[in-house]
């Protein structure tokens, strides 16, 4: 993959990643810098990265085990944030239905959420979404049905009355 390659293909899936990592850990400053830590990764292995299927799902996946790995090192470590991060910038709500999908989303258990979020938000098929995850494809189905039945539930009560489209 050259530079001009890669510029495209960044372009390309920058935005979509940064909200499907954002659905899934429901903190966009830090998905936004997982993401770019993910794309700097995939600079530097841009000759193995060419000969992958999808290197938009490899992107996804680094991001979030970066996610994952500095959830870790927060909780476990009891210190305060790095200092380089800075102010954190709170960003205004899109609107109260994605605020309540965001918040229903947190409560998932967290292998349902990447279900949810890959063949939902990400529109990946169910094999896709076992193969990036590394689980049988029934497994990825029952993930799928029970975080949609508990989603609605989560929605239902917080936000009665408010009309969800069902996938």
């Amino acid at each position: 993959m050259d530079e001009d390659e890669f510029d495209a293909f960044y372009n390309a899936s920058y935005r979509r990643v940064c909200a499907q990592v954002y659905a899934m850990i429901g903190d966009s400053d830090e998905a936004a810098e997982c993401v770019q830590e993910a794309f700097a990764r995939a600079w530097a292995h841009r000759r193995k990265l060419s000969s992958v299927d999808y290197p938009e799902a490899w992107v996804r996946t680094t991001a979030y085990r970066l996610a994952v790995g500095r959830w870790r090192r927060k909780k476990y470590a009891g210190r305060a944030a790095d200092r380089a991060v800075g102010v954190r910038m709170e960003m205004p709500a899109v609107d109260e239905t994605h605020v309540a999908l965001v918040a229903a989303l947190k409560k998932l258990p967290e292998a349902q959420r990447q279900a949810i979020v890959l063949h939902h938000i990400a529109d990946l098929p169910v094999h896709q979404v076992a193969a990036e995850v590394g689980a049988p494809t029934g497994t990825i189905k029952a993930r799928l049905a029970r975080g949609r039945a508990t989603l609605a539930e989560l929605l239902a009560e917080e936000t009665p009355g408010a009309v969800w489209k069902e996938a």
